[in-house]
């Protein structure tokens, strides 16, 4: 009998900002304790626009995506569960976070694990670098040791699987870590994947919901996933405007939580105006260091609020996100984020439309 034909996947490589090429590789054998995954579906996150745009301080290269659903192909040597300790087998679903933990640096040792010193030493790399296939924006995707990753429960469709990471697992972390309580009020800055999401669990802690963005259509998405007020900056175009209007559905205080999840360094400036005193405010989104910006620190310190920064999440949190879909499948419009699939070839389109926010969400569909 013949050898057996190397099967061949396909990588979308940035080879540059705003330029991709299409790439073919053989899909490697997985090392001790890794899989091989075939891609279903993969997003387009804010970070790949940032990415994309040359906005990120390291990552000119490589291949992007990261927010994905897949199918295990192959599995290698230790590994027989996923990290919630159910066994798995070639062709469950999974998902993966996008970084590992190495358990071994400084920041793990501390219990950091979102903020592993080597937690993206594998990602968006160069195609070339053996195992070539380390991003979503691919036909199959490698996963490291210590990269958690979980099975996905059956009735959770893949659009809204593919979500789970970074986009719910990131504001669900956020909003635990900004201790959102029930009676609560979070105002949400940003109706993208995250802010709708973040809607989704506000309301399931029993919180009251106002969001802002620039575009009618997001802001129509986050009432159905349940936000009690939504503000257009386009008709009220001032901060002191916006803050007003925040008040005026807060007894005239404020906020309790802030939620940045827009990526706009201005919004960061904005936050404090719309937190009440003694309040709390999560930043996530802006993650591109060198965006300078007016910022008044006595605003800060004389309504004592307290500033809590996210990057990433911990790992097991995928876990949790994984089943509050599961559990509110039914009750939240989730599918509906994704107003438009795109297929692999038009990866670079689907990156365009998002960038002009011409779509809210797009899902890169892999045949």
């Amino acid at each position: 009998m013949g050898e057996k034909k190397a099967e061949i996947g396909k990588v979308a490589n940035m080879v540059e900002p705003m330029k991709l090429e299409f790439r073919e590789f053989k899909v490697p054998e997985p090392g001790e304790n890794c899989l091989v995954v075939k891609v279903i579906r993969t997003n387009v996150c804010g970070s790949e626009l940032h990415i994309w745009r040359g906005k990120h301080p390291t990552k000119r290269t490589g291949v992007l995506g990261h927010e994905m659903v897949g199918v295990i192909e192959k599995i290698g040597p230790g590994v027989t569960t996923d990290f919630a300790d159910q066994p798995i087998k070639v062709g469950d679903r999974v998902a993966s976070a996008y970084y590992r933990t190495c358990l071994k640096c400084k920041a793990c040792l501390r219990g950091d694990f979102n903020n592993c010193e080597r937690s993206i030493e594998f990602w968006n790399k160069k195609p070339e670098e053996f195992p070539h296939f380390h991003g979503a924006f691919a036909s199959h995707y490698y996963i490291h040791p210590n990269q958690y990753f979980y099975k996905v429960p059956d009735n959770i469709p893949d659009v809204v699987a593919a979500s789970a990471n970074c986009a719910l697992s990131q504001v669900y972390y956020g909003l635990d870590k900004g201790e959102l309580a029930t009676g609560e009020t979070v105002v949400i800055q940003g109706a993208g994947g995250l802010g709708l999401n973040a809607v989704a669990v506000a309301k399931e802690r029993g919180a009251i919901v106002i969001i802002i963005d620039a575009l009618k259509s997001r802001l129509e998405m986050a009432k159905q996933f349940g936000a009690d007020y939504t503000i257009d900056l386009t008709e009220h175009d001032t901060v002191e405007k916006r803050a007003e209007l925040v008040r005026s559905y807060t007894d005239g205080e404020g906020a309790d939580l802030g939620l940045e999840v827009s990526g706009v360094p201005e919004a960061f400036g904005e936050g404090i105006y719309l937190i009440r005193n003694n309040g709390r405010y999560v930043t996530m989104g802006n993650i591109s260091p060198g965006k300078v910006i007016d910022f008044d620190p006595g605003i800060l310190t004389r309504k004592a609020i307290r500033i809590i920064p996210i990057l990433r999440y911990k790992p097991w949190y995928l876990a949790k996100a994984l089943k509050f879909q599961s559990a509110c499948i039914d009750k939240y419009p989730f599918e509906s984020m994704i107003d438009c699939d795109f297929s692999f070839e038009n990866i670079g389109e689907a990156l365009e439309k998002s960038a002009s926010r011409e779509v809210t969400r797009a899902s890169i569909v892999i045949d």
